[in-house]
């Protein structure tokens, strides 16, 4: 054998080493890329349910004011949350890797959903309400809403632990470094956000 032809097999080898090894680190990166579309996936239904709920607020705002006008610090105080929460409505994927941004959305929503829950204590004071068809139907929707919130905020952070899990293990850390993978933010609630407004009467 020729020392040209064991440069030639050299080379092969060190090619197909190469070879093996990006396949490898691309194998990695593809499966960050997976999970962290997951994670995408995941958020935008916690934001379509927020959305759901938003989009309900109006309708129940208007069905109270008739029955309850006198109750206008309320009203307002829900009127005044919605337009926040409508602020920071569609934020990125993102921004799941800011913890500030992340933080201040939550927190932004359990206000809504706190200025609900004053609205629907209010609402025990007025029995005519109560038995308003179009109000019973908004509080099943609002109710049904929350319950799917609570749902898909945990499906959001069981999709994040998967992702934040695999980028911390190693090799895989490295990998996550080198091609820019960041963890990613969980969705927690604050203390008065910790249960869906009380919907029941």
């Amino acid at each position: 054998m020729g020392k040209m032809a064991k440069i030639l097999i050299g080379l092969g080898i060190l090619v197909i080493v190469v070879i093996l090894i990006a396949s490898w680190l691309f194998g990695i990166r593809n499966n960050m890329v997976t999970l962290e579309e997951g994670i995408n996936s995941s958020w935008a239904q916690v934001q379509n349910q927020y959305q759901r709920r938003y989009d309900l607020i109006p309708n129940l705002v208007e069905t109270v004011k008739g029955f309850a006008s006198q109750e206008k610090d309320v009203l307002l105080g829900v009127t005044e949350a919605r337009a926040k929460a409508g602020g920071v409505m569609n934020i990125s994927p993102q921004t799941l890797e800011d913890p500030q941004a992340f933080a201040r959305f939550q927190e932004v929503q359990a206000g809504l959903g706190a200025a609900l829950q004053r609205l629907l204590v209010v609402v025990e004071r007025y029995p005519d309400l109560k038995s308003n068809q179009n109000f019973l139907t908004l509080q099943a929707q609002l109710e049904g809403t929350e319950n799917r919130i609570a749902v898909e905020r945990r499906r959001f952070n069981e999709e994040v632990q998967a992702y934040n899990s695999y980028i911390r293990k190693i090799p895989q850390t490295f990998v996550a470094s080198l091609f820019g993978f960041q963890s990613k933010a969980y969705f927690q609630a604050v203390a008065e956000a910790e249960q869906a407004p009380q919907v029941e009467f």
